[in-house]
């Protein structure tokens, strides 16, 4: 999904909004610290059905959104590379915020 000025949401391996499996093969709990806040653009974040309900699917902020701070797990920030996800967010959507045309990662680099 793309939600212009709020997120971009990926990690649903089948592309039908039901989102898929963790890692572990099960939903896992929210962890949230104090340091770690959706306090800017280029956050990544779970996202989840409520609390504890974390899988597969994950979000970029591409605004500050300190609503979510302890509803959902921070875990990484863009550091890089902050232009495709403006140029993501600019996508053409249908009416459930799912691009006309398909976005995907192709690479990233974890640091």
């Amino acid at each position: 999904r793309v939600v212009k000025g709020f997120v971009i949401q990926t990690g649903d391996p089948m592309g039908d909004g039901t989102g898929g499996t963790s890692i572990w093969g099960r939903e896992f709990e929210d962890e949230f610290h104090h340091d770690l806040r959706h306090d800017r653009p280029g956050v990544l974040s779970m996202a989840n059905a409520g609390k504890n309900t974390n899988g597969s699917q994950f979000f970029i902020t591409v605004t500050a959104l300190p609503r979510l701070d302890n509803k959902h797990t921070v875990f990484g920030r863009i550091i890089k590379g902050m232009e495709v996800v403006h140029d993501i967010e600019k996508s053409r959507v249908d009416k459930l915020d799912k691009p006309i045309e398909d976005v995907k990662i192709i690479n990233i680099d974890i640091q």
